[in-house]
């Protein structure tokens, strides 16, 4: 199995579409958290990566950015290396992505 990614998400967010859309072309499995109602874990993902803004996206438990980093990877070819072996070779979550509400 290659690298986790984990994306933190709110339901009315444009870029979080979009960089799920990203992770399901290349095939690649992530966990989709989503902090809409929930304060205890947006204060937590700010901490974290101190920004406020959604999605923000985990690659192997650190973070990577938003959308534009991660569009930025892969427009650079550093995003497969990330990944690690499975990278392109999944299912994708296509609506499948985990909806976990915990916190790692």
């Amino acid at each position: 199995m290659g690298v986790q990614v984990t994306i933190y998400t709110t339901r009315a967010c444009g870029y979080c579409v979009a960089a799920k859309r990203l992770l399901d072309r290349r095939g690649v499995p992530y966990e989709e958290i989503d902090v809409t109602a929930d304060a205890a874990k947006r204060a937590w993902l700010i901490e974290a990566t101190g920004r406020r803004t959604v999605p923000q996206i985990f690659i192997g438990g650190e973070p990577v950015g938003g959308y534009d980093e991660l569009a930025a990877l892969e427009r650079a070819g550093r995003l497969e290396a990330m990944l690690g072996a499975d990278a392109g070779g999944g299912t994708g979550a296509g609506g499948d992505g985990v909806r976990d509400g915990g916190v790692k």
